[in-house]
């Protein structure tokens, strides 16, 4: 084992090697602990299931006892690798080629935590960190890539049922578009996904006053939830956007008519909706629907996350100064792309999240530039010194 300060890259090699396919572990928490451990951190694993869902691996490293408490939220679970023929390395071999580390999990997220764990091991070298003056933790789930289910929500309780708290959180989420400092995110639009089935009668197209097609009076709830526009956006966000994902019958004879239709949906929304509240909307359309066009429906809704957003003030800027002195880059305070366990932790504290460019996340072939992670850890390294200098009070 390397002694600190760590260099990122081998963090980041290290856990790329360990195939932690959401919810497998695979080892990949086991490798992070071993180097959180000599720097002082007391690791724990934190380990839930429920039913219906995989049990999760997770854990919770924390140096200090005292406030203000700073902790880094990741995940080391990563999405799988697709079609493994078409990468030109090994998904999970950690293999540097052309100046650029390549591997599942490089940019989403595993390297930002390696950039992060080897900041917090400068500090820690140094003695910037003393027991009783603050704390540094790391939140990290195995659940993020999967149904968020036993993950970062469970340890949030768990933490919060012992009486343990933070002030701030920084999650190393990929945030960057075409440069590394280019953004941070400082919120993110909520989710609801709709599942509608629409009831009538199958028969015959040749006798249609002997059966009941509920393809016209779906096609008309979903007219009229499209031609509604949802919002304009605002300061921080842009417009909410409701989408059809699927239509489908099930029926596969061209002179049936389908007893049933079905359709999933999803919307995008910005802090001027809440999830009960686009519930209520679709309901009510589709109430309408029926009362003038008979039949019936079921809709079955789930909301992934409410919008939020941590209003610009001193952390956000503690962080923006940090990119800045780096790279020499203004991080733009975004709101955009998709959900992150950023939704779960903003009931608890103050969060950001900035990590690298996320132009090949998911995608065959992922990689980082090899020179982006010293970088990422030179910011991290100068936000947790400022942070530690003054902590922010917003």
């Amino acid at each position: 084992m390397p002694t600190p300060p760590y260099d990122p890259l081998d963090i980041a090699v290290d856990l790329i090697r360990c195939p932690s396919v959401t919810p497998a572990d695979e080892g990949a928490l086991g490798t992070l602990a071993n180097y959180l451990a000599p720097l002082g951190f007391n690791c724990e694993r934190m380990t839930f299931s429920e039913d219906g869902t995989p049990d999760v691996d997770n854990l919770y490293a924390r140096l200090g006892s005292g406030h203000p408490h700073f902790c880094f939220a990741g995940h080391t679970d990563v999405v799988p690798v697709g079609d493994a023929d078409k990468w030109t390395v090994d998904p999970f071999g950690g293999e540097i080629k052309g100046g650029m580390l390549f591997g599942r999990g490089a940019a989403d997220m595993k390297g930002s935590i390696a950039s992060f764990v080897a900041a917090a091991s400068r500090l820690v070298r140094e003695g910037k960190l003393i027991e009783g003056e603050g704390s540094i933790s790391l939140l990290i789930t195995g659940d993020e890539e999967g149904p968020s289910v036993n993950g970062t929500v469970k340890m949030l309780k768990a933490l919060k049922a012992r009486g343990e708290t933070f002030d701030h959180c920084l999650v190393g989420e990929p945030t960057c578009v075409s440069k590394l400092g280019d953004m941070m995110k400082i919120g993110r639009r909520g989710s609801i996904n709709g599942w509608l089935t629409v009831h009538g009668m199958a028969g015959h197209v040749a006798y249609p006053h002997q059966a009941d097609n509920p393809l016209p009076r779906l096609m008309e709830m979903m007219r009229r939830l499209n031609a509604h526009k949802l919002d304009n956006g605002n300061a921080h966000f842009q417009p909410s956007n409701y989408e059809v994902t699927t239509i489908d019958t099930g029926n596969t004879a061209t002179n049936v008519i389908p007893g049933t239709a079905r359709a999933v949906m999803n919307i995008r929304f910005n802090d001027e909706h809440t999830g009960a509240g686009l519930d209520a909307w679709m309901r009510g359309v589709f109430d309408q629907v029926t009362q003038e066009m008979g039949g019936s429906y079921e809709f079955e809704t789930k909301i992934s996350g409410e919008s939020f957003i941590t209003q610009p003030g001193e952390f956000s800027a503690l962080i923006g100064k940090a990119i800045k002195d780096v790279t020499g880059e203004i991080a733009e305070m975004s709101t955009t792309g998709g959900t992150s366990d950023a939704r779960f932790i903003r009931s608890y504290a103050p969060v950001v999240e900035f990590g690298f460019q996320n132009a090949t996340m998911h995608k065959v072939d992922e990689h980082v530039p090899v020179a982006h992670f010293g970088k990422l850890a030179d910011i991290y390294e100068a936000v947790l010194r400022s942070y530690f200098k003054k902590a922010p009070t917003s």
